[in-house]
């Protein structure tokens, strides 16, 4: 099994990205997520540099062949960075990224970056009992004015959700707003209106859990940068409901698949007990 090292900032972290399997497992990591083929958490402790860590495997054959031809997790998150760095915008800084290969075809893939300490995902801000009802609109405003930014600058995401946006807040009650799992964003000449729409469907679908449709309404507003009219208004509205309902029904399939993947997985050979298969095979 062979080790490609995509970057490293350092020769420490170089050394650290070789090694990120067995750091994983040890006592210095704190998972986060550890759910079907992905796993992150913090790398934190004595001996140990701090980073965020996010490990993809790629488990069936058929993935293994499309990444033979498509760039794996951690290539396409390094890209991610870079387009979002050169357009201004904040995100997780990159520290390493590490690709693992048997026979040519990926295995797994591991992305380490700078932990943006003191930042929270978007909800968990919003739904701040103490935070005044100004102070989420500023914030409201704030999401909708740099997924506005983005757009014109020629950058979209493949799955923009507001766990992928985290927010930080100085002493002041300012907001900053940070841009994660970096390896769905994609660069075009031009953003057009079915992309825009179809991010902020896929944000709505998240948002939407904790706002009311007048606070959906004045995000709207927001990224648009004016109140449209009537006509113009419902139109938006009724492409952007479209969508979403598309969005919730790939995502429900999606869901179902891995549930169906689980269950068959549970019924398996695996599942039997040690020795079965083996006198069951002996039988006539």
């Amino acid at each position: 099994m062979g080790k490609r090292l995509l970057y490293a900032r350092s020769a420490q972290w170089a050394a650290l990205a070789e090694r990120i399997d067995q750091l994983m497992a040890g006592p210095f990591f704190r998972p986060l997520k550890n759910q079907g083929r992905t796993a992150a958490g913090f790398l934190e402790g004595p001996g140990a540099a701090r980073a965020f860590v996010k490990r993809v495997s790629v488990e069936s054959w058929l993935s293994r062949l499309a990444y033979a031809v498509r760039p794996s997790r951690a290539a396409r998150a390094l890209r991610g960075a870079a387009l979002l760095a050169g357009a201004g915008f904040s995100a997780s800084r990159p520290l390493a990224a590490l690709e693992v290969r048997r026979r040519g075809l990926l295995r797994e893939s591991y992305w380490l970056a700078e932990p943006l300490t003191g930042a929270r995902v978007l909800s968990r801000v919003a739904l701040d009992g103490q935070l005044e009802l100004a102070a989420r609109r500023r914030l409201l405003e704030l999401v909708a004015r740099e997924v506005r930014s983005l757009h014109d600058r020629g950058l979209y995401s493949c799955d923009l959700q507001e766990t992928n946006l985290l927010v930080e807040s100085d002493a002041r009650g300012a907001f900053r707003l940070h841009f994660v799992d970096l390896e769905d964003f994609r660069a075009a000449a031009t953003v057009g209106q079915r992309r825009r729409l179809l991010n902020l469907a896929h944000l709505d679908c998240t948002i939407g859990r904790f706002l009311n449709r007048g606070a959906r309404l004045r995000f709207l507003y927001a990224y648009l940068g004016t109140r449209p009219p009537r006509a113009r208004r419902r139109r938006l509205l009724r492409q952007l409901e479209r969508i979403r309902l598309r969005v919730q029904k790939r995502a429900g399939w999606r869901r179902l698949r891995r549930l169906l993947k689980g269950a068959l997985g549970r019924l398996g050979p695996a599942s039997l007990p040690a020795g079965a298969l083996k006198a069951k095979r002996s039988q006539p």
